[in-house]
């Protein structure tokens, strides 16, 4: 049994082993909470002031990089700044250049819708001109129709026809000829022939013209066709390369009056053409020859050309492999010849070395008998020593 005190009466009490043990372990117990309490509020009271310490802390970083960063941003805003006055004096600059682009540009075009205005209206007074031209020559040709004899039609038709083409021979065909077939031994002849040449006097185009006409007297009416077979004849026989029928027959023919029809399905390279159609006919045949003249002389071109072009596509293969060859060759004495340098070179550097090695000998050695003296030669030799100090006694000292 354990005797205890109660300390606030006095009164002494005892207890058992067991009771003891548990007033004990309830006072350590509360002691314990007291200490824990304590620290606890010690940790929390230290937690705290670190917190606040380390938000001091993290507010000074925080202000100098907001600092740092407020002067980039600055820097950046002036650079933003400059660059911005810099695109607004550039793009001045293009817009200012654009603008009198675009004026030049809207002037021009103008100038180019006024021009073409005033083809358009020339070309419309010049096609106009020449409509009413033609209508003028349909009647004229009608009344002569209409006034003349059989014989005296087809006569004056031909009148009309050489009158017109003479009217612009000079001008329009100045190598060409145009006369009457007179040439009968082949039995038939047509009413004229066409021939034209180039400036190197080559023929061109050749046109074989039979000239039809009758009165509105006449019983028996002839068609165009009647008269196909006879010009195509004589077409072959003269060696001429077109055949045309300039013709009045079959007035009333939708066909024919459309100016010029093509029959070459009957009969090969023939036309029949109203006479308003007479000069425009040969003039469509004529460009025609000159455009296939044209062609055949861009493909002999074309064909010498390529055959140059080989040639000199060989010659240029030729060259490379040569240039090749040599380039190989020069190749081979370059490198050899960069060898035998840094053969040169590596032999150089070595003599060099062994200069500065030699160099280095000759300075240690010059070192080394600077650095001689009297006393080191005589150092632990008393005879050599009295003998240079004999030596250094003045010649009245002498005995």
């Amino acid at each position: 049994m354990q005797a205890l005190v109660c300390p606030s009466c006095g009164k002494e009490f005892k207890v058992d082993g067991s009771g003891y043990a548990e007033i004990l372990k309830q006072v350590r117990d509360s002691e314990f909470d007291s200490v824990l309490r304590e620290r606890l509020e010690l940790a929390e009271s230290e937690k705290q002031q670190a917190i606040e310490l380390a938000e001091v802390k993290i507010k000074s970083e925080l202000d100098k990089i907001a600092a740092t960063k407020d002067s980039e941003i600055q820097g950046l805003k002036a650079k933003i700044a400059l660059v911005e006055a810099e695109q607004k004096n550039v793009t001045a600059e293009a817009l200012t250049k654009v603008e009198k682009e675009r004026d030049k540009y809207k002037s021009d075009l103008e100038l180019a819708e006024k021009k073409r205005e005033l083809n358009e209206k020339s070309l419309k007074e010049q096609f106009e001109r020449q409509i009413k031209d033609r209508e003028d020559a349909i009647k004229n040709l009608q009344d002569m129709k209409r006034k003349l004899s059989t014989k005296m039609v087809g006569e004056s038709l031909e009148q009309h026809c050489e009158a017109e083409f003479n009217s612009i021979r000079a001008t329009a065909f100045p190598n060409a000829e145009f006369g009457k077939d007179n040439d009968d031994e082949s039995g038939s002849k047509g009413d004229y022939i066409f021939r034209d040449k180039n400036e190197a006097g080559t023929e061109i185009i050749s046109i074989m013209f039979e000239m039809k006409n009758e009165s509105d007297a006449t019983k028996t009416k002839k068609k165009n066709e009647d008269f196909y077979a006879e010009l195509d004849k004589d077409r072959n026989e003269k060696r001429c390369e077109y055949a045309v029928l300039v013709s009045l027959l079959e007035p009333e023919s939708e066909l024919f009056d459309r100016g010029i029809v093509d029959v070459s399905h009957k009969y090969p390279k023939m036309f029949v053409v109203r006479p308003q159609f007479f000069i425009p006919i040969i003039g469509l045949l004529r460009n025609a020859a000159l455009n296939s003249s044209d062609l055949r002389n861009k493909l002999a071109l074309a064909l010498a050309q390529e055959k140059d072009i080989t040639s000199f596509e060989d010659e240029v293969e030729a060259a490379k492999s040569a240039f090749n060859r040599n380039f190989r060759l020069a190749k081979t004495k370059f490198e050899d010849a960069i060898k035998s340098i840094d053969n040169a070179i590596r032999h150089l550097q070595k003599t060099k070395e062994e200069l500065i090695g030699s160099e280095n000998n000759y300075r240690l050695a010059n070192e080394k008998l600077q650095d001689i003296s009297i006393k080191k030669l005589t150092k632990g030799n008393p005879t050599m020593q009295a003998k240079f100090a004999a030596l250094k006694k003045p010649e009245k000292e002498k005995p």
